[in-house]
């Protein structure tokens, strides 16, 4: 059976703005189903905004095709488009009530107001706000105003909502909310949303699939376990959630070896000048490559995730390091509660010039013997760590 047709398409999307030295996208191609939340993730200039903006029409395309349900749309103004958008700034008519700015896009396609009125009180009933149809948006909360502009987003059933950064301005415990609430909608109504954000926590917590951009180009694409779990670069490992990453270099034909248990690869490496080797799955492309040409001076990036280290020894904060650990030795700078977790902050032997390495350790009681100056050994398993 043939696999259905995305909802949306980019084939070869490429964004270059005068006297710009590099595209803001280069060549994207992007298939997007109905249905999905996708959320499009990265640092502030990586191309994200800037896909949302030419999918929405308010950018023009400098090459390549965007499709909606299989036609091109990058020659169809903005209103013919057919897609709600939802902005940081919330884009509220201040002078007009909640009703008012909800009922604006139905005004626009001429719907009669009999039905302007019943679609209005579904969508305000859709983000609970029913109550405040006559206030003005100066009248409610951030996460208010935002609601109101979710339900504009909302009224004349779309194709797809698009979200630019929709919660910047909102504090922790609102953005928490709001998330929540963008779920639910989502979930219920089963329309299509395309989340541009440079939270991860964010996208990761909304998303079906996210979209990890850098310099204009899609990094990796996949569910958030994916990235989390299997980031295929060093890029996206350090981007996704909390990471450690420390330079070094293949040791040599022999560091290429079989693991056990998944049938993924290690890489040994010699880790800033300091004696020994430590071990971690290779990337696929990084295998492949060795795997050809294992040449002892190839640089890499061993990473390691917070929650994948352990605390083996020194201080009395552990027993002996585990002979079937990577075991390092470090030196304990700072010792953080968080609450649901505390975070140790550790300098790595040999990695003078490094960023401190974290490990995050469960909660409970202060772990003993960890004070600021303490010397410890950190373990991590080689399945643990990735190299690229």
């Amino acid at each position: 059976m043939p696999a259905p047709q995305p909802l949306i398409e980019f084939a070869g999307v490429s964004k270059v703005y005068p006297g710009a030295g590099e595209p803001a996208v280069d060549r994207l191609d992007l298939a997007i189903a109905e249905g999905e939340f996708i959320s499009l993730l990265g640092p502030s200039g990586s191309g994200k905004t800037t896909t949302l903006m030419m999918l929405a029409g308010f950018e023009p395309v400098s090459a390549g095709t965007i499709r909606l349900r299989g036609q091109p749309i990058e020659a169809l103004p903005p209103h013919r488009r057919n897609l709600g958008v939802v902005f940081q700034s919330y884009s509220l008519f201040p002078h007009m009530s909640v009703a008012g700015n909800v009922a604006f896009p139905l005004q626009m396609r001429r719907v009669g107001a009999g039905e302007i009125d019943l679609k209005v009180k579904q969508a305000l009933a859709r983000v609970r706000l029913e109550t405040f149809a006559s206030r003005r948006p100066s009248q409610l909360s951030g996460g208010q105003q935002q609601r109101v502009a979710l339900a504009r987003a909302l009224v004349f059933e779309p194709s797809v909502v698009l979200m630019d950064e929709p919660l910047a301005a909102l504090d922790k415990k609102l953005r928490e909310e709001m998330q929540l609430e963008i779920r639910r909608l989502h979930r219920e109504l089963g329309v299509t949303m395309v989340y541009v954000t440079h939270d991860q926590v964010e996208a990761m917590s909304l998303s079906d699939r996210v979209a990890v951009f850098n310099r204009g180009r899609i990094e990796q694409l996949g569910a958030p376990a994916e990235l989390y779990d299997r980031p295929v670069g060093a890029f996206v490992a350090g981007f996704v959630g909390d990471n450690n990453a420390v330079s070094g270099r293949v040791a040599g034909r022999e560091g290429v070896n079989t693991a056990t248990g998944d049938g993924g690869r290690i890489v040994r490496i010699s880790v800033m000048g300091r004696e020994g080797t430590v071990a971690g799955r290779c990337s696929d492309a990084l295998a492949a490559e060795l795997n050809l040409t294992p040449a002892p001076a190839h640089p890499v990036s061993l990473n390691v995730r917070p929650e994948r280290l352990r605390v083996l020894g020194g201080g009395g904060a552990g027993g002996e390091p585990d002979g079937h650990l990577n075991h390092w030795p470090a030196t304990v700078v700072d010792l953080i509660h968080q609450g649901d977790h505390w975070r140790l902050i550790a300098q790595v032997a040999g990695a003078s010039h490094a960023v401190p390495w974290l490990v995050k350790l469960p909660a409970g009681a202060p772990p003993a013997g960890l004070a600021p100056g303490t010397a410890v050994m950190l373990g991590f398993a080689p399945e643990d760590a990735w190299v690229f």
